[in-house]
């Protein structure tokens, strides 16, 4: 049986009080920055979603800092090279937007089936580094 991924998301954007923001470059698309972002599972909850992304993209317990809903929501269309993931038909995404800020900047463990490298960027810098014009606007609200 094809275990498709669900179209509702989240997109977490972790951040320092200083506005540095940690972004992931993909592993399957080599060059591609973003946030930590993920499929729900199941019927978990967006927050419970959240934490378990951010830990798993990560190796951070998103528990144990402040992790706000900043209840916004997008809905865009899937990539096309993505889209065989999803089950057929499907081409919308509705992704739900948290921000998790950090004392500092700290080492994370990246999920290296997920991501080549991390990097933390001023979040102007890191606004302009990503590919997904969602996660370019989540960062940009830091200001």
């Amino acid at each position: 049986m094809t275990h498709y991924k669900q179209p509702v998301s989240v997109l977490v954007v972790i951040y320092t009080a200083d506005l540095d923001v940690l972004l992931l470059e993909r592993a399957d698309h080599p060059g591609y920055w973003q946030s930590v972002t993920g499929s729900r599972e199941g019927n978990e909850p967006r927050l419970a979603t959240a934490i378990r992304e951010v830990g798993e993209e990560t190796g951070l317990d998103a528990r144990l800092y402040p992790l706000t809903d900043w209840q916004l929501q997008n809905s865009y269309e899937i990539y096309p090279h993505w889209r065989h993931r999803y089950p057929p038909g499907v081409t919308q995404n509705i992704e739900h937007v948290f921000g998790l800020q950090l004392p500092g900047r700290t080492a994370i463990t990246i999920a290296p089936r997920e991501h080549l490298n991390f990097q933390w960027l001023p979040y102007r810098e890191a606004a302009e580094k990503v590919f997904s014009p969602s996660n370019k606007a989540a960062i940009l609200k830091l200001a």
